[in-house]
């Protein structure tokens, strides 16, 4: 009878474990192999529920311009533990010269923004990467990220874009792109027309393709550089339960938000964009992603942060600081966020979501200067 009762309760302990999940791995901590530091992470699960986590390789230093490749790891047990890292992008001829560097910069190649999307109908993985902040290459994998095809240049997808704006530099996403309800694959875009190599000014819009990526069209620039929007750049997107396409974009705004603009196609009918004053925006790569088994469910992360001066009222375009990185939960298509749980409170930057075919979720975020995986379930976000 005592070990019946044992058996019970270690039972019912074991369900209440199994109710809230959370847990972390190391998938790109400095040093690994001889790279001086990984950035701006994206993640994506493929149709066969394999998780594929990437990022900027920056082999010398942090700096946005260098010497730098895309590297990928995967994962076939959701997360929990990862392959080798491998160098996948960029192996084509070789594209050299960095603006922003005198001395020695001529020979840098700079591999940038890598955007990852998951086509549901064939099942292969288009995946998006720029060079030097100048050109665009797409890539393709029909086994699970295990090898890719050789890269195609589809800068001249983002041509369309200079009768708005005469770009000096363009970049894909970055993070994930999507594949919404009629086949169509979007990946937001920035770009910046500055001086050569500059960020900014900048816009942002997307691009999209109908034919499973074998050609990518040029969509509206709707978060333009004008009035109250300053600079718009990094943005992520999601599909909404009517079908509607969401962009959440990052700006130097003097609101402190994140900028929301709805289109029905993810290319063309933006609405006008709006600060959502939920979104804080401390000028940081945030991340959006649909629970596909709850409609109108979105899950978001980004740090929850704002600038204060000495008398704590709010800085106009004040750049908080790269910390605290929260989960928000919305359950109506984003119109508002009333659940938030912190994540990780410590020094945290850009993030990218995904959702395993078992509703777990994955959060490959910047943790300092390592770039790490939480998993976790919805039980976790909405636990007090």
């Amino acid at each position: 009878m005592k070990k019946i009762l044992t058996l019970l309760v270690f039972s019912a302990l074991q369900l209440s474990a199994d109710e809230v999940l959370f847990e972390k791995s190391e998938v790109f901590p400095p040093g690994l192999n001889g790279v001086a530091r990984y950035r701006i992470p994206g993640i994506v699960a493929t149709t066969k529920g394999t998780v594929l986590a990437y990022s900027e390789a920056r082999r010398n230093s942090s700096s946005d311009w260098g010497e730098i490749e895309i590297h990928l790891r995967r994962s076939t047990d959701g997360g929990k533990t990862w392959e080798a890292s491998k160098h996948i992008a960029h192996h084509g001829a070789r594209l050299e010269g960095n603006p922003r560097k005198t001395e020695g910069g001529e020979k840098e190649q700079t591999v940038n923004n890598p955007v990852a999307v998951v086509d549901r109908e064939t099942g292969a993985i288009e995946f998006l990467y720029c060079i030097n902040y100048a050109r665009c290459y797409s890539m393709r994998s029909t086994d699970d990220g295990v090898t890719w095809s050789q890269p195609v240049d589809i800068t001249a997808s983002f041509e369309p874009f200079r009768a708005k704006y005469d770009w000096k530099v363009i970049a894909t996403g970055p993070g994930h792109g999507i594949q919404i309800k009629s086949g169509r694959l979007v990946v937001p875009i920035w770009l910046a027309y500055g001086k050569a190599g500059d960020h900014g000014p900048s816009a942002a819009g997307s691009i999209y393709s109908d034919d499973h990526g074998k050609t990518w069209q040029a969509g509206e620039l709707c978060l333009p550089n004008e009035g109250n929007f300053g600079n718009p750049n990094e943005t992520m997107i999601t599909e909404l339960s009517d079908g509607r396409v969401m962009l959440v974009s990052r700006s130097v705004s003097k609101m402190n938000r994140k900028l929301i603009t709805t289109s029905p196609n993810g290319a063309t009918g933006w609405t006008q964009p709006v600060f959502h004053d939920q979104l804080w925006e401390p000028v940081c790569m945030a991340s959006i992603v649909a629970y596909p088994s709850r409609p109108g469910t979105l899950i978001y992360s980004n740090p929850h942060t704002l600038a204060h001066d000495k008398y704590g009222k709010e800085v106009p375009a004040g750049r908080g600081k790269r910390q605290n990185l929260c989960i928000k939960l919305s359950q109506d298509d984003g119109k508002s966020w009333p659940v938030k749980k912190v994540l990780d409170s410590g020094k945290a930057a850009y993030s990218d979501l995904a959702v395993l075919p078992d509703g777990t979720v994955l959060c490959l975020y910047e943790a300092d200067t390592n770039i790490v995986c939480a998993r976790f379930n919805l039980d976790w976000v909405t636990k007090p």
